[in-house]
């Protein structure tokens, strides 16, 4: 299952719903961990989780990953109504994940 990628422009132009839960996934394209990471949840979002996930290159997010400060790759964000409720930089375990999505 491959997760819709979007740029932050795309991201930003979108109107947000009030308490609509999504997940962005922040990556750079050679990062190890991040493909190991993608996945996870991508098993995870197979076996059922129910918050739709999708993935952006954090080279080319700057205003995101300044105003949210993020710090590494990879890093889930968690958002309810377009703001972020939190932040997960390790991904442990599919089962972590999918609780974390569920």
């Amino acid at each position: 299952m491959a997760f819709q990628e979007i740029t932050e422009q795309e991201w930003l132009g979108e109107p947000k719903a009030e308490k609509e839960r999504e997940a962005i996934y922040f990556f750079t394209p050679l990062c190890g961990t991040c493909k190991l990471g993608l996945r996870m949840l991508e098993i995870a979002a197979a076996a059922g989780s129910t918050t739709p996930i999708r993935t952006m290159n954090i080279n080319f997010s700057p205003t995101l990953r300044d105003g949210w400060r993020i710090t590494s790759v990879p890093c889930l964000v968690l958002l309810e109504g377009g703001e972020p409720v939190r932040f997960e930089y390790a991904m442990r375990s599919v089962d972590d994940l999918y609780r974390l999505l569920k």
